[in-house]
């Protein structure tokens, strides 16, 4: 078996080797990963003598150097200043100087008033960091057209140039990103106006998006299908037993994708039989936990969640380190669960759709659905009225004078 402890280390590395040895061991790696961590740091030990640098100099500079020389001797592998993380995470936490964290600081007038921007919808108008950054893309281009050689020009901005820019920003952008750039714009001229940017607010010269937001059916899974998916995990492996509580999270409880990667060890109360889910920026609500989800998230816990697990977060990465499961990951386990089962690419969402489906069928009112989804408001569980099409054919009329 390979023991990475027994990788030889020469150079200005050499006596924190051990150290790093043992590192990856508790973050949790495999004996052949860990041999492959070890063979870079002896590279770059090697690479440091080399060049008669000890390890203070390890500076955004000479890491990408390196970088260059690993690829230029003909190595594949970790040869990118992303690669070296691990190594230089190490040495900055325990036995040199930390990495270099590169600041991004906004270059130019359209980089700068986006800045000011997001600061003001994170401190001013209380959205989080991700929202924040989608107002700010959108509206990006918005800015772009108002540069000129003489710098930004907002002053003489009217009506007209707001609703060209939307007609022709809108015309190649689907019915959701088409909102979302009405919407951005309409809070970015507020701002504009708040800061004296503008003399008047134009906020309501942005145009709507035309919508009807019941106008289609939810996209759920059928009973067959969704059998099959969970059936896809293979729950004898900490892999499978991860899975098969993340699926079933979202198909009883109709978590969101980043709900589920909020999700605490503190999170669950076992006494009370409860789940406290955390969604949009501060709202956090309790949930009951049903017997079967908390039998998923028990195997889990017991057989699956390593204890070289980083933080308290429930779900963590299968490969070391093992760090929280993030939104992206939460989306990318449906869709490899959907095709091992062989079923259509199937998103995280549509098993929150799922979810209502089911409990509409087994008797729950659209108020219950909308306090087990926690919708503000009746009109987002208003669509789920339209599921049950038996149930509708049953109570229809025909219409006068045309065919039965």
């Amino acid at each position: 078996m390979a023991d990475p402890s027994r990788v030889r280390v020469s150079g200005p590395l050499e006596p924190f080797a051990a150290g790093f040895a043992a590192e990856l061991q508790r973050q949790g790696y495999t004996p052949g990963s860990a041999c492959h961590q070890m063979y870079l740091f002896a590279h770059l030990s090697r690479w440091l003598a080399g060049e008669r640098l000890d390890a203070h100099a390890l500076e955004p500079a000479a890491i990408e150097r390196f970088a260059a020389a690993r690829r230029a001797a003909g190595y594949v592998p970790y040869t990118s200043a992303k690669a070296l993380h691990p190594l230089l995470t190490h040495l900055g936490l325990g036995a040199g100087p930390a990495a270099p964290v590169q600041v991004h600081r906004p270059q130019g007038s359209v980089e700068e008033l986006l800045e000011r921007y997001r600061s003001y919808l994170t401190v001013e108008r209380g959205l989080g960091a991700p929202a924040a950054r989608g107002y700010v893309s959108a509206v990006r281009p918005f800015l772009i057209g108002r540069l000129r050689p003489t710098g930004l020009e907002l002053e003489g901005l009217d009506a007209a140039q707001i609703m060209l820019f939307v007609r022709e920003r809108a015309a190649g952008q689907s019915r959701g990103r088409a909102k979302m750039t009405v919407t951005a714009l309409r809070s970015l001229l507020v701002f504009l106006h708040v800061e004296g940017v503008i003399g008047e607010p134009l906020g309501r010269a942005v145009p709507s998006v035309a919508g009807y937001r019941l106008q289609g059916l939810p996209k759920r899974l059928t009973s067959v299908e969704l059998d099959a998916l969970l059936l896809s995990c293979d729950r004898d492996t900490a892999a499978g037993r991860r899975d098969f509580a993340i699926l079933t999270l979202l198909a009883r409880l109709g978590l969101r994708r980043g709900e589920v990667a909020n999700l605490c060890l503190d999170d669950i109360d076992w006494r009370t039989g409860e789940l406290v889910v955390r969604g949009k920026p501060r709202r956090s609500e309790r949930l009951p936990l049903p017997d079967d989800v908390g039998q998923a998230i028990v195997a889990y816990l017991r057989d699956g969640r390593p204890h070289s697990a980083m933080g308290r977060a429930l779900f963590v990465s299968l490969r070391a380190p093992h760090r929280a499961l993030g939104p992206l990951g939460v989306s990318e386990l449906v869709v490899a669960a959907a095709r091992r089962a062989g079923l259509r690419h199937i998103h995280a969402h549509q098993l929150r759709h799922t979810a209502a489906s089911e409990m509409l069928g087994a008797g729950s009112s659209l108020v219950e659905v909308g306090q087990v989804l926690r919708h503000r408001g009746a009109a987002s569980t208003a669509i789920y009225a339209k599921v049950d099409r038996e149930a509708l054919r049953a109570i229809v009329r025909a219409w006068p004078g045309g065919r039965s």
